[in-house]
C-alpha cells in the first residue's frame, strides 16, 4: 500500500529538508511549485519513478531516511498540474507499460 501527498507551493525549509535528505540533488535555486510524496516498499518506488518520468516533465528523487525502520520515500517536483497527473497515474497503476497487479 502506498502513501501519498501532495505539498503546493513548498517552504523554503520543507525545501531544505527535501535537499538534505536527497543528497542534494536539487540545488538552492530549484522551487516547484508542488512536491508530491510517496512511501512505499522498494519495488513499488521504483515503478512509481517510472510511471512519474512517463507521465509529466518532473523531477524524481528518493529521500532517505529512517523510523526506525528504512524509510522508501519519492519526492516528485514540478507544477502542480503535473505532479498531480503523476500521482493520479501512480494510484492508477501506469500507463499501461508496468505490471502493478
Amino acid at each position: 500500500m502506498l502513501d501519498i501527498k501532495i505539498i503546493k507551493a513548498p517552504s523554503a525549509g520543507t525545501m531544505a529538508i527535501i535537499r538534505q535528505r536527497s543528497g542534494a540533488r536539487w540545488d538552492e535555486n530549484f522551487k516547484p511549485a508542488a512536491v508530491g510524496l510517496i512511501q512505499g516498499k522498494l519495488i513499488e518506488m521504483i515503478v512509481a519513478s517510472d510511471i512519474a518520468e512517463k507521465t509529466a516533465g518532473v523531477v524524481v528523487t528518493d529521500i532517505r531516511g529512517s523510523c526506525p525502520q528504512n524509510m522508501v520515500l519519492l519526492a516528485i517536483a514540478g507544477n502542480t498540474a503535473e505532479v498531480m497527473a503523476c500521482l493520479t497515474n501512480i494510484k492508477n497503476g501506469g500507463d499501461g507499460t508496468h505490471d502493478c497487479g
